[in-house]
């Protein structure tokens, strides 16, 4: 029987994808690095850092032209997501579309994800 294809780690939307690049640019160096840790009413958080190096185990994306780096404890979490980059007349963010996340709680702040079952 063939397997299904495993889908992307993550997607960068167009305007993210730009912003990253935008800000590795003016670092000179590095990465951007994204993950989960466990926080906020509804239990986790999106992270996003800088980083000089991936970690053994981190995961590489690279997508539309730019790499950015996946926490490997946050791989079975962010599986399928989207990143995006959104600008309002009150705030620029990253926002992040996730098949995996259940919940979210009212400030936005913190969400409920279920990790991916192994198949």
């Amino acid at each position: 029987m063939a397997r299904r294809p495993r889908p992307k780690l993550v997607t960068l939307t167009d305007a993210a994808a730009a912003r990253v690049a935008e800000i590795m640019s003016e670092k000179g160096a590095g990465y951007l690095r994204v993950g989960v840790t466990n926080g906020g009413c509804a239990g986790m958080e999106y992270i996003m850092d800088y980083v000089e190096a991936p970690e053994a185990l981190d995961e590489i994306v690279e997508d539309k032209g730019v790499k950015i780096v996946v926490d490997s404890k946050a791989v079975l979490f962010l599986l399928g997501s989207t990143v995006d980059y959104e600008t309002t007349l009150l705030h620029e963010r990253f926002t992040f579309g996730n098949p995996n996340q259940t919940d979210a709680c009212g400030c936005g702040e913190s969400v409920t994800i279920v990790p991916v079952a192994a198949e």
